[in-house]
């Protein structure tokens, strides 16, 4: 896709990952808008980018928050592109713990909505406006990334709610852009392992080694700018459509 003119809706915007794809797509000439919970971090990082980037704070799952972020987005280009990074977990545990004590269905739930539910709304509602743009060659309207993990895959004990959250992303994928191929949507998804966001890198050293250890290659967790620019491939390349991509330098999550 060519980005000249076009802009993005990013999700988690002002967070490690999204903050990280807002900058490189404002390097690239893609206003964008940095919705996120945090409004004042969401405004710091429109400031710090300058008129191509306007803040909207709010909830990926209020249908009236989303509107006022597609709306921002096309206030600096033609909404083109949607990048749905929010996320997160609520808490942990297994299906039954060591003391018998069930998982909790609220944190499950919570955690389903944070991720699954917040990614399928901003998607249905920028798809919709995306799906009013003028077709480029390849016939293309717009892109959208959703964000899972490996742990969607291979969810470790303990993990359940979250595993099961960012599974259910990447089952969205190919059916979502199978749905949105007739108005020329792609979609795909990135399944991040272990990235050097300021939160993780805000843990003490000796759990940053054990993170670390079974990272095949490069030995290091991967960068936020390495995320955003998949985001950048994946917008740019018009065949990749319905694909899950793994983001990990060879990571495979042991069961613990």
């Amino acid at each position: 896709m060519d980005l000249e003119g076009r802009s993005a809706l990013v999700t988690g915007g002002a967070g490690g990952l999204g903050g990280a794809t807002v900058r490189r797509l404002v390097e690239l000439g893609v206003g964008a808008a940095v919705f996120d919970r945090d409004g004042e971090r969401a405004a710091a990082v429109a400031k710090e980018l300058g008129p191509a980037a306007v803040a909207v704070p709010g909830d990926v799952n209020d249908d009236g928050d989303v509107l006022a972020a597609v709306d921002a987005a096309g206030s600096v280009g033609t909404l083109s592109l949607v990048v749905n990074v929010a996320g997160g977990g609520t808490g942990g545990g297994r299906t039954v713990g060591r003391d018998g004590t069930p998982h909790d269905k609220d944190v499950f739930t919570s955690t389903m909505a944070m991720n699954a539910f917040g990614t399928f709304n901003v998607t249905r509602l920028a798809a919709a406006a995306m799906a009013a743009n003028e077709p480029d060659e390849h016939g293309q309207r717009g892109v959208v990334v959703n964000t899972a993990s490996i742990a969607g895959i291979e969810g470790q004990t303990g993990q359940l709610a979250y595993a099961a959250a960012k599974a259910a992303i990447l089952g969205m994928t190919l059916p979502m852009a199978r749905d949105l191929a007739p108005v020329g949507i792609r979609v795909c998804a990135i399944a991040p392992g272990t990235m050097g966001t300021p939160l993780m890198l805000s843990v003490p050293d000796e759990l940053q080694e054990h993170l670390v250890r079974s990272i095949v290659f490069p030995r290091r967790m991967g960068r936020p700018e390495e995320f955003a620019l998949l985001v950048e491939s994946i917008a740019r390349n018009p065949y990749l459509n319905g694909e899950n991509i793994r983001l990990d330098g060879a990571l495979r999550f042991p069961p613990k």
